[in-house]
């Protein structure tokens, strides 16, 4: 609810503008040490697979880990649905309705169900990703400020995309694609002022700064790739547009995944994410590549360089768990299984244009990098945040030329294919369910 505040004289407006930046530096500061201490959970859950391995094997640790999972992702599912259904999911599109005044973040809930119940799901294998309940957690911290101090309805909306910026900055270590996203993906939502934009760019550098201080300030994905010939990139922008089809069916699967799993909940409560729980689970112990968010897959892959066969296997199993995890509504995000179901794709496209030509030189690491933006940026249609997210993320940056190329064409075709941004849509879906009308959208806003 909005409260009515007076207008303010030139010295009063100093003193709002120096109070509302120094809140910017407390969600940086906040959101960049919860979210830090998310991740590490999550790290230190997800080493439970090894220490079962060595306690049981064979058809006992296949039961024992789909159990495991079971237990867990139904947990998870119940703790949400009873507590914070708002917390379902990755959050990003929560953030965004907030920021437009039609949801609000009920930061008492959000919080303390977005961290455990998050880390959780994503330590129990789930191929689910950190970025988008940080990104929720972060907008918790600004909500949970907003509410002690008297500020305005843009003030309060810009806080809010300072808390998912410093969110997206802890995630993955990148300042800069946090900002980037900003003004990106929440456009409509964001209100641009100097003190909102400053607020962003300081909790975003606040909260990076936390992560590097506990954690360490290498990329999270470190990978080198050599400098790609120029005559090489019509491959790149072929692999875009590869890309593009296979973000717009991703979204499209995983609004549909959505659906069937409220209509599976009407009919029998939780033996959807049972199921998939069961499933996951199993796939851990015997295929522990095609589930888990995947930060570690994609190195991997680059180093072993597996056959096209194993690489295109991999990628459809990704792309069904990915789906299957999402879809059960617990806490998780889906950056990090793009960005490796995306690895998974471009090693593949590799592989192809090696055989089909190859005195070229191919690099596959170059196509990996850049299919990881590619892919971002067909999903989410944000093609600078996909650029730059992976560039800070691999420290790749002789890969630049053909990243940028494959995430216009990937933009590109996705949009030709009729795709829309997946947050926009997850956000109208939740509006609909909630009876609450989408915002008309600009008419020249493609």
């Amino acid at each position: 609810m909005d409260y009515p505040v007076p207008a303010r004289s030139r010295p009063d407006e100093r003193r709002a503008q120096r109070r509302y930046l120094a809140l910017t530096v407390m969600v940086g500061i906040i959101a960049g040490a919860i979210g830090s201490m998310f991740h590490l959970a999550i790290n230190a859950l997800l080493q439970w697979p090894a220490q079962l391995r060595q306690i049981v094997e064979g058809p006992l640790l296949v039961l024992a880990a789909a159990l495991i999972t079971m237990t867990v992702t139904v947990a998870a599912v119940a703790l949400v649905r009873h507590w914070s259904p708002e917390a379902s999911g990755s959050g990003v599109q929560e953030v965004e309705g907030a920021m437009d005044g039609l949801r609000e973040i009920h930061w008492t809930r959000v919080l303390p169900i977005k961290f455990f119940a998050g880390a959780a799901a994503i330590g129990s294998g789930l191929v689910l990703g950190r970025e988008g309940p940080t990104i929720h957690i972060g907008a918790s911290v600004a909500a949970m400020l907003s509410a002690r101090f008297r500020l305005t309805a843009t003030e309060r909306s810009g806080l809010l995309a300072a808390g998912a910026a410093a969110g997206l900055a802890c995630a993955f270590n990148s300042p800069i694609a946090a900002v980037l996203f900003v003004i990106e993906e929440t456009r409509r939502q964001f209100p641009y002022r100097y003190s909102t934009y400053m607020g962003v760019i300081i909790a975003a550098l606040l909260a990076t700064v936390m992560t590097q201080w506990m954690g360490g300030a290498a990329p999270d994905l470190a990978l080198a790739a050599p400098e790609v010939p120029l005559p090489m990139l019509p491959l790149f922008v072929l692999l875009g547009c590869v890309l593009g089809g296979v973000g717009v069916a991703l979204n499209a699967c995983i609004l549909k995944a959505l659906a069937f799993a409220g209509a599976a909940q009407e009919r029998a409560p939780y033996l959807y994410p049972a199921v998939v729980g069961l499933v996951v689970g199993a796939l851990l112990a015997l295929f522990p590549q095609t589930v888990t968010g995947g930060e570690a897959l994609i190195p991997a892959l680059v180093r072993e360089q597996p056959g096209v066969v194993v690489l295109l296997a991999l990628a459809a199993a990704r792309f069904c768990t990915t789906i299957g995890s999402y879809s059960t509504g617990v806490p998780g995000g889906i950056f990090a299984p793009i960005l490796s179901l995306a690895g998974c794709v471009g090693l593949a496209f590799a592989a192809l244009a090696s055989a089909a030509m190859p005195d070229a030189g191919v690099v596959p690491a170059a196509f990996a990098i850049a299919a990881m933006g590619g892919l971002f940026t067909a999903s989410v249609r944000a093609p600078m945040v996909g650029v730059v997210l992976t560039l800070e993320l691999t420290g790749a940056y002789d890969a630049t030329v053909p990243l940028l190329a494959t995430c216009l064409a990937a933009n590109l075709a996705a949009q030709w294919l009729g795709g829309r941004p997946i947050y926009e849509q997850l956000l109208e879906r939740t509006l609909a369910l909630a009876g609450i009308k989408a915002p008309a959208k600009p008419a020249n806003d493609g």
